[in-house]
C-alpha cells in the first residue's frame, strides 16, 4: 500500500503559522483507544437515534430509517472526488476531498442539492467501503477529507475513520453541515474533527420552520456552532494559505431579508469570534420548491448582497472567503 500518511505532503508539511508540522486530532485518538470507543458508543446511539437535532429515536441498526434523513445503518454515497469549488482555503491546488452523502436532516425548500439530499440517490456502503474512498482520496493528493451533510451519518463516519486512520489515514477532516447538529453528535466529534463548516441558514426559527421544517433550528444551530468553535477555534491556515483547523461558517443571503443576516452576523461577531472565517454567499437561486413560495422565487439582488457585505464589515467580520 502507498505510504498515505505521505499525503499532507511537501509544502502542506511545513511550518503552520508557528507550529511544526501537522497532525489530525483523531490520530492522537487512534493511539490511545478513544477512537475506537467513540465509534463502538456512536454505533450504540443509532439504536436510539440521537446524532442529529431531529431526535427521531428510531433502531436504525434494525434497519429502521432515519425519520428524516431516512438512512439506516449504512451511508449512502451520492458521489466523492477530489473538488475545487469549495472555499480557496480547502480546495487549495489539489482539491478538497469531498464525499457527499445522500439524505439530509433538513428539508429546505430551496435546496441546490435537492437530488441527492431529499433522493437517497447513491450507493450504500460499508464501514470498509466508506474508509478506502477516505484513503483514496488521499492518495489523490487531496488537501482534506470532506464529508458534505454528514449530520445523520456521524456513527458510520466514526466506524468508518477507525479503519481508514488505523490504515494511514492523516488528513484534516472538513464537517461541512447544515449546523442542525445535536450535542450528543458533537460530543463523538471532540478532537476527532479539524475543520467544522457549518451553516448558520436562518437568524429565525419561525423562518427556519417554514422552509426547512426544522422548528427550533435558530436555538440549535447558536448552540451547535459555540460547541464547535470550543472544539476548534478560529480557522487557521499553513504557509500554503490551506485551513488545517478551525472554524469556517457559511451563511447564504436569502432574498427579501429571510435569512436574517443582521441577527446572524451579530451572533457571530459578539458571541463566537469576531475572527470567524465567514463565507457570506451570494449564490441563492431558485431551484427544488422554491418557486412555491413567492418571497423565494428570485435571485438577490446585488444590493442586497452588499447590504449583507456592509453587515459584516459593521460587526468586524473582516476575514471572509474568496
Amino acid at each position: 500500500m502507498i505510504d498515505t500518511l505521505n499525503a499532507w505532503q511537501d509544502a502542506d508539511k511545513t511550518k503552520c503559522k508557528g507550529r511544526a508540522g501537522f497532525r489530525a486530532g483523531y490520530r492522537s485518538l487512534l493511539a490511545n483507544g478513544e477512537l475506537a470507543r467513540r465509534a463502538d458508543l456512536a454505533k450504540r446511539h443509532l439504536q436510539c437515534c440521537d446524532l442529529c437535532a431531529r431526535y427521531c429515536r428510531v433502531d436504525r441498526i434494525k434497519g429502521i430509517n432515519g425519520a428524516v434523513c431516512r438512512i439506516g445503518e449504512n451511508a449512502i454515497v451520492y458521489s466523492y472526488g477530489a473538488h475545487y469549488g469549495e472555499e480557496n482555503v480547502l480546495r487549495g491546488k489539489r482539491g478538497s476531498g469531498t464525499i457527499f452523502f445522500s439524505g439530509c436532516n433538513l428539508r429546505c425548500e430551496f435546496c441546490q442539492n435537492w437530488e441527492i439530499s431529499q433522493k437517497r440517490t447513491g450507493r450504500e456502503v460499508s464501514a470498509d467501503g466508506l474508509a478506502k474512498i477516505m484513503l483514496q482520496l488521499q492518495s489523490q493528493g487531496c488537501h482534506n477529507i470532506n464529508f458534505v451533510s454528514p449530520s445523520h451519518v456521524v456513527a458510520q463516519i466514526l466506524e468508518a475513520l477507525l479503519l481508514a486512520a488505523d490504515q494511514g489515514l492523516a488528513l484534516p477532516l472538513v464537517y461541512n453541515t447544515g449546523g442542525y447538529d445535536s450535542p450528543e453528535a458533537l460530543a463523538l466529534l471532540d478532537g476527532v474533527i479539524d475543520i467544522y463548516m457549518p451553516d448558520m441558514k436562518y437568524g429565525d426559527s419561525a423562518i427556519a420552520r417554514r422552509y426547512s421544517h426544522a422548528r427550533d433550528y435558530w436555538r440549535v444551530n447558536r448552540a451547535a456552532v459555540r460547541e464547535m468553535h470550543r472544539q476548534v477555534g478560529d480557522l487557521r491556515l499553513n504557509g500554503n494559505g490551506i485551513a488545517y483547523r478551525g472554524l469556517l461558517v457559511r451563511h447564504l443571503v436569502l432574498p427579501n431579508q429571510l435569512a436574517g443576516t443582521e441577527r446572524v452576523l451579530k451572533f457571530i461577531a459578539n458571541e463566537i469570534s469576531s475572527d470567524t472565517y465567514l463565507n457570506l454567499m451570494d449564490q441563492y437561486y431558485p431551484c427544488y420548491r422554491a418557486k412555491e413560495f413567492p418571497e423565494l422565487s428570485r435571485l438577490i439582488t446585488a444590493a442586497e448582497y452588499h447590504k449583507a457585505l456592509a453587515i459584516a464589515r459593521r460587526f468586524g467580520l473582516n476575514r471572509l472567503a474568496e
